[in-house]
């Protein structure tokens, strides 16, 4: 059985006194959590919410990790200082990072790498736009990043890895996929992992729903065979609203 696993992105949202609140209020929330959870959040606010998590279930991740050890890389942060605050997880390859920074298959690729290697987890994100989806390109496009962005990882790696398909159309403007559609997409992904790194990995790989979910549709989505947990945007920004869906079954 594949533990659900459910992951806050903050994006760039919250001081880090305004993080000790959020996480203050949060766990009690979520003592009784079934699924793994996470919060990634802004660099700043690390070591805030490290010290804020002390003795509760929730577990820390950063929203991206550089390629490199260390040098001359204005803006990165290094995969060795995060683990040095603690961090257990980190996104790579978010869409907004895609969008708005530059990254490629090809940078997502050496950011994954570099994340295995220093023993962190990665969440990778991959997922089409919304030209993408109407021109019929979705399998195309998730076939082109799973394969390029997974280059020369090993059937080994996709132990400590999670992927969290995100469909660009549904974030952030309050549309989502029927958890059928979901499920279907997510499966898509599963077959294409089975296929190149083989059915057990396939089949043990957790993946993440990263399109919109809240507290209205978590249970429904997390009801859907391929669906593993949830890659959580705006609602992870609210204690009730991120528990709501950590507590689905309830």
């Amino acid at each position: 059985m594949r533990k659900p696993i459910i992951a806050g992105n903050w994006k760039m949202n919250k001081t880090a006194k305004e993080a000790e609140q959020l996480i203050a209020e949060l766990k009690p929330l979520v003592k009784g959590a079934k699924p793994e959870v996470v919060v990634c959040v802004p660099y700043t606010d690390l070591w805030a919410v490290s010290k804020a998590i002390e003795g509760s279930k929730i577990k820390l991740g950063a929203e991206n990790v550089a390629w490199a050890d260390s040098g001359a890389f204005t803006g990165e942060i290094s995969a060795d200082m995060l683990k040095e605050i603690g961090v257990e997880y980190v996104i790579i390859g978010h869409s907004e990072r895609r969008q708005y920074f530059g990254e490629t298959d090809e940078s997502v690729n050496a950011r994954l790498k570099q994340a295995l290697k220093k023993g962190l987890k990665p969440i990778v994100c991959v997922g089409e736009t919304l030209t993408e989806r109407e021109k019929n390109k979705t399998k195309r496009v998730l076939k082109k990043q799973v394969i390029d962005g997974f280059k020369d990882i090993t059937a080994e790696d996709f132990a400590s890895i999670v992927i969290a398909y995100e469909p660009v159309w549904a974030i952030g403007t309050g549309k989502t996929a029927t958890a059928e559609d979901a499920n279907k997409t997510i499966g898509f992904i599963r077959s294409l992992v089975k296929k190149t790194w083989g059915a057990q990995v396939g089949k043990e790989l957790r993946i993440q729903y990263g399109g919109s979910m809240k507290p209205s549709n978590a249970k429904e989505l997390m009801a859907m065979r391929n669906i593993d947990g949830g890659l959580i945007g705006g609602a992870a920004l609210k204690a009730e609203d991120f528990a709501g869906i950590v507590n689905y079954k309830k």
